[in-house]
């Protein structure tokens, strides 16, 4: 007999959405993947496990890592089974960072120029002690100063870091002559750039993997990721927080 679901999440994190008001933050473009096959009628339950055997289940950070991915699995309405017998489906965590790749980019670059300066004359009143007033022409000195004239592309070689998170679902079924059970849904979601901060990329890209939990992405989305938006903080504060809807930004146009 199956646990029974927890409650779904529809309001909490939407005020918390409306409450960040306009606050500005960083975002981030994550490329999600996600293809998926027919899965068995009301398979809800899991057991996580991580990909790599190699990889103790006790590691810290496989310990968050996994519960970001639970707290993404539970924005579906899908919960952890009490034990790995009862469990509808098995999902298998991978993560990590590939190695670094240097890329040349072209960049921004500000152009500045000297305007201004020189000298200028002007009449100015002058009052003697007896209050006769006569006018004089004096020499104004002025500094020159910098303005931001325009802006130039410069090539710039730079070190990019791909950060990676797979969360993969199995029937939860032996495996049969040497097969893996049957791959229920796998995303692979990843974000590129110069940063090595595997740990603060963890929760940004769980939480762009909610939306394509169990779905067909069709081809590769760019998600845009608010680092302090309402779906991150859902993921971050994890289970023990009230549950709430998470809402994912869009996606831009698909790549080919």
């Amino acid at each position: 007999m199956k646990s029974s679901v927890p409650l779904s999440l529809p309001v909490l994190v939407l005020l918390a959405s409306l409450g960040s008001g306009c606050a500005t933050s960083d975002t981030y473009a994550v490329k999600v993947d996600a293809i998926t096959k027919p899965a068995p009628a009301g398979a809800q339950s899991f057991k996580l496990k991580s990909k790599d055997p190699k990889l103790g289940e006790e590691n810290l950070r496989y310990r968050e890592a996994a519960e970001f991915v639970k707290t993404a699995l539970s924005g579906k309405g899908l919960y952890e089974a009490p034990s790995e017998e009862k469990a509808d489906m098995i999902v298998e965590l991978d993560y990590g960072m590939d190695a670094p790749r240097a890329k040349m980019e072209r960049v921004s670059v500000p152009v500045y120029a000297q305007v201004g300066g020189g000298v200028r004359y002007e009449t100015v009143p002058v009052t003697d002690s007896r209050g006769n007033t006569s006018y004089r022409t004096v020499a104004v000195y002025e500094a020159p100063r910098n303005e931001l004239v325009g802006y130039d592309n410069a090539p710039r070689l730079v070190t990019i870091y791909e950060k990676y998170l797979k969360i993969t679902a199995r029937e939860n079924k032996p495996a049969a002559e040497g097969r893996p059970p049957a791959e229920l849904w796998s995303i692979h979601a990843s974000a590129e750039d110069e940063s090595k901060d595997l740990r603060k990329y963890l929760p940004i890209m769980a939480s762009a993997t909610v939306d394509y939990i169990g779905q067909d992405s069709s081809n590769q989305q760019v998600v845009k990721v608010r680092a302090d938006g309402a779906a991150v903080d859902f993921i971050r504060k994890g289970m023990n927080a009230p549950r709430a809807e998470p809402r994912a930004a869009p996606a831009e146009n698909p790549k080919g």
